[in-house]
């Protein structure tokens, strides 16, 4: 891969994992809720999502699953409903005081890899990246040996980013009022998260000849 191929490719994915999503939203949860520590669990499940997702798009799996409209359309009904019963949950917990001890680290890591799973608009983006920047006479696993600490370390560093706003924002929750609020917003995010995932078409794959 060029130096100039790379570069394109490291701004589409800061872009890519921080325009704010389902993932963000939950990394901002955890640190709102949890000790930061604990909170980086959520970051450590992300980067497995990452991680296998992007090991499924060299093998060209991803490819099918978007290439398949009642597979795309399952996942995401199956996504959509998980976010918006998170915020509707959420909505009902916001005046619940929070224990930062309550929620078992195994908990916490499975809670975040189901959510950065369980979206289908990931196998889109993942889809993107490699329909754009692969190189088909290119030995994939040698491009993938310059793709995959790329999109991690910037994976990494963008969610630890998210997961520190929502500490600072638990830092600056004084009032339990805004401290509810806050929470709610953030289950809000959730539900249009969900609607929109819902509403959301199938990925279309060029077919080059």
């Amino acid at each position: 891969m060029s130096w100039e191929a790379w570069t394109i490719f490291a701004v589409f994915w800061v872009v890519f994992v921080t325009t704010p999503g389902p993932n963000a939203v939950n990394c901002i949860s955890n640190g709102m809720s949890l000790p930061f520590a604990k909170a980086l669990l959520g970051v450590a499940a992300i980067l497995t999502q990452a991680t296998a997702f992007l090991i499924l798009s060299a093998l060209g799996v991803t490819a099918l699953i978007a290439a398949s409209p009642t597979a795309f359309f399952i996942a995401k009904m199956i996504g959509a409903g998980f976010l918006i019963f998170l915020g509707v949950r959420g909505w009902i917990n916001a005046r619940t005081p929070v224990k930062p001890e309550g929620r078992p680290a195994r908990h916490v890591y499975a809670h975040a890899l189901a959510i950065a799973t369980i979206n289908p608009k990931s196998v889109a983006g993942y889809l993107a990246a490699f329909s754009q920047f692969v190189q088909p006479d290119v030995p994939i696993w040698s491009q993938m040996s310059v793709i995959m600490p790329t999109a991690l370390i910037i994976t990494a560093l963008s969610y630890t980013g998210f997961t520190l706003l929502g500490a600072v924002l638990s830092k600056a929750a004084l009032r339990a009022v805004f401290n509810v609020w806050v929470r709610r917003t953030m289950a809000v995010c959730f539900i249009i998260y969900g609607v929109l995932l819902g509403a959301s078409s199938t990925p279309q794959l060029e077919v080059t000849r």
